[in-house]
């Protein structure tokens, strides 16, 4: 609760200086009076050498308000199909990021893009977006796809920080901006844009007019307590919605003869939502923003026009209703549109103006020589790895948005609380400074998950599953995995990942597993027996990673098993001890964006393995081919996949089986095992509502087609005899995973219900 301290007192300086009018200073040192500007009769930001023109300039002005400042979005929307020009931006917060894109050129597709793509809640959490992590960390959500994780050493236990540096908040708005516009002065622009921000020490207005743009967007959106605040020159600030959410008085010192006010701030809670001491102390936070919201209303002349987009229902936080925010935006608009249409102008004017609001910049991002690069800040990770790691070769022609890429690379190693990047031209060569700092508990992690599925009928199964990585075990950047697991299935494994060189492509790994499991044996879908099986083995690869995306290995496994017959157990199966080596060869690709519902995306397994037959007990040689891929797509609001899954096995039942939910739902679970096995499936899910984080995340609908099936030797894979199958679910996301209760039937008539947490796909 120390972010909850210092917010209280914060709130306590801020009346007091609205209070007193205490003088503060603004980024360049001279004295400034915090009461609106109109009042005082100043002028700053505004541009002299603007030209007059007969046409009044309108301003924009965009309020702070979170994720419901998306209705900015909308309100753009509007504006641009009504041809109504801005000639001067202004915005607090949320409405400084959208209205510092808009101002430096972005269009209307990159802002939605932006808020369609991005990961909030790993944004929030301070969290890479997942096809921005290294593959091994990807790999990591595949085995267990829990978000319990925390940093464990001889000190103790140690959580992740929530918000340290928001690092992925950065990586999320730096890919909002056009290319070359990061790093130019608000003043360069090709829109006028301002921005405020609060002064963390003194409570005072911050004027950010003449920033980089970047940072003028960060520092803005700063909210105490969610994202972390941002040293400005001589000033630590957060957001400037706590002093000025609606800078009204801004646009009007900036020279606006008619303002556009959008107001999109939270509404006072009711008396039923402030039953802890975190919803007062928000409560008094939004007492504080409306206050000063109410004092910029009362500045709006006669000819200046007001939006309030109804926003009901979408929290400050509740990135997830994005596009029900921009509608609400774009409705608002467009009731005003007999006021709005006043300042239309033709359609040719118009395209003139929106020509010179996207032109490239005269800082255009162009390629030059790399001169040199290094790396400053590590303590236990060899810079030699992170400079392998960031793609960034000496003597190349670099842009600075690869640099950029270049740092959310090092980010997505999951053990980098921040990764900063300085540029430096001189004389045609440019030197790159990584300033990367570790995070002290992602060195030693340890995640712990939990999987349960059930039929409601004879299959139930559990596990309690731990994972423990251990990263940088030498200056090459070896690391090592554990994994246990306790339930139907008991088991231990441990994982040696090698890069041969600092941060290599190219890598070796070898591993161990013990495990024992029961399970059934089915044939023709009819269940034989129970079997219990116990296994180890050990193996050792070698293979090669393709960037973040994809990795290719070859190696060599021994196993070892024993099978102990369970039911019937008067009737031994004639099955005992069994050794077997095994040649495989495997072709992994993973883009997904997320595990629980992806909307874009692939994950691509094939594999070939070969058991020559020299082993004690294994007769002759036996080869097993599988294959699987799954593509991710978006419709509106609709998270989907369509998946193709083969395998097939030389001798005895293919490993993949078939049953269970989105197996072919409601057959019974891997009641399918033949020697050739085929599956196809499209899953969609569509967003029904958002549970309050202490319940879980999004709750979606959806439902599944499939079609599968399993043949042996003397039938032929057609479509004709591929069994049809669908259901239907609930899910809601989980700090575990995805939760489903779902019910499926096949057209045969089989039928049951599931309950279903954990990996699915």
């Amino acid at each position: 609760m120390k972010w909850l301290v210092l917010v209280l007192g914060f709130c306590v300086g801020l009346s007091c200086a609205a209070e007193t009018g205490k003088p503060g200073s603004d980024p360049k040192g001279q004295t400034r009076d915090t009461r609106p500007l109109q009042a005082t009769g100043q002028t700053l930001g505004s541009d002299p050498g603007l030209p007059v023109s007969a046409k009044p300039r309108v301003a924009l002005v965009l309020s702070g308000g979170g994720a419901r400042g998306f209705a900015h979005v909308g309100v753009l929307r509007a504006l641009q199909e009504m041809r109504i020009p801005i000639d001067i931006v202004v915005g607090t917060s949320m409405g400084s990021v959208i209205g510092g894109a808009w101002a430096a050129g972005a269009s209307l597709k990159d802002l939605e893009k932006m808020a369609a793509i991005t990961d909030w809640d790993s944004v929030v959490a301070d969290r890479p977006a997942r096809d921005e992590l290294h593959f091994r960390r990807r790999d990591e959500d595949i085995q267990l796809p829990s978000r319990i994780e925390f940093g464990i050493s001889l000190k103790g236990v140690q959580g992740p920080p929530g918000a340290a540096g928001n690092a992925a908040l950065e990586m999320a708005l730096q890919r909002l901006l056009p290319p070359g516009t990061r790093d130019l002065p608000v003043s360069q622009l090709p829109l006028p844009f301002r921005s405020v921000a609060s002064d963390l020490l003194t409570g005072e207005l911050v004027v950010l007019d003449n920033t980089p743009l970047f940072q003028t967007m960060r520092a803005s959106l700063a909210v105490p307590g969610v994202f972390a605040p941002v040293r400005i020159k001589d000033h630590l600030v957060v957001d400037g919605g706590l002093v000025r959410n609606l800078p009204v008085d801004m646009a009007r010192a900036m020279g606006a003869d008619i303002v556009i006010a959008v107001n999109v701030g939270t509404t006072l809670s009711p008396e039923k939502e402030l039953g802890s001491a975190l919803g007062v102390a928000n409560q008094m936070l939004q007492i504080l923003t409306e206050q000063n919201v109410q004092r910029s209303l009362s500045e709006l002349r006669k000819d200046d026009i007001l939006i309030a987009p109804k926003l009901d229902g979408i929290s400050f936080l509740d990135f997830s209703t994005w596009d029900k925010a921009m509608k609400a935006g774009e409705a608002a608009a467009r009731a005003l549109a007999p006021r709005l249409a006043a300042l239309a102008v033709p359609e040719g004017d118009y395209a003139s103006t929106e020509s010179l609001r996207l032109a490239t910049p005269a800082t255009a991002d162009k390629p030059v020589k790399l001169a040199r690069v290094q790396v400053q800040g590590t303590r236990d990770v060899n810079p030699e790895v992170l400079l392998n790691q960031s793609g960034l070769e000496p003597g190349q022609p670099t842009t600075r948005e690869q640099v950029r890429q270049a740092a959310v690379a090092l980010y997505g190693r999951g053990d980098m609380a921040r990764v900063e990047t300085d540029i430096d031209d001189v004389e045609g060569e440019r030197t790159v400074t990584i300033r990367a700092t570790e995070a002290d508990w992602a060195r030693s992690r340890m995640r712990v998950g939990l999987e349960l599925a059930s039929d409601f009928r004879d299959s139930n199964d559990f596990a309690i599953k731990v994972m423990h990585v251990k990263s940088a075990l030498n200056s090459w950047g070896g690391e090592i995995r554990t994994e246990a697991r306790l339930g139907n299935e008991r088991g231990v494994g441990v994982q040696w990942w090698q890069p041969l060189g600092a941060g290599g492509k190219w890598f070796v790994m070898p591993s161990a597993q013990i495990g024992k499991i029961a399970g059934d044996i089915f044939q023709k879908g009819q269940r034989l027996a129970r079997v219990s099986y116990s296994a180890r083995a050990a193996s050792f690869a070698v293979g090669r990673q393709f960037g973040n995306w994809g990795e290719f290995s070859v190696g060599v496994a021994r196993q070892a098993y024993s099978v102990r017959p369970l039911i019937p157990e008067p009737q031994p199966l004639g099955i005992g001890r069994l050794y077997d080596t095994t040649v495989f060869a495997r072709f992994r690709v993973d883009t997904l964006d997320s595990l629980a519902f992806p909307t874009r995306g692939m994950l691509v397994n094939v594999g070939r393995e070969q058991t020559p037959g020299s082993g004690k007990g294994v007769g002759t040689a036996a080869f097993n081919w599988g294959a699987s891929v799954l593509q991710a797509f978006r419709v509106d609001n609709w998270a989907g996949h369509v998946s193709l899954e083969w395998a097939r096995s030389q001798a005895g039942a293919s490993p993949v089986s078939l049953g269970g939910f989105l197996r072919l739902s409601g057959t019974a679970t891997n009641s399918i095992q033949e020697p050739t096995m085929m599956l196809g499936r499209m899953v969609l899910a569509r967003k029904i509502a958002a549970l309050p984080s202490a319940f879980g995340g999004t709750l979606r609908a959806g439902f599944s087609l499939e079609a599968g099936g399993g043949f042996d030797r003397t039938s032929e894979a057609t479509g004709r005899a591929l069994k049809q199958a669908g259901s239907a679910f609930l899910s809601v996301e989980t700090r575990f995973g995805p939760l489903f209760l779902g019910a499926g039937a096949t057209r045969d008539g089989e039928q049951t219900l599931y309950l279903f947490l954990g990996p699915v796909w």
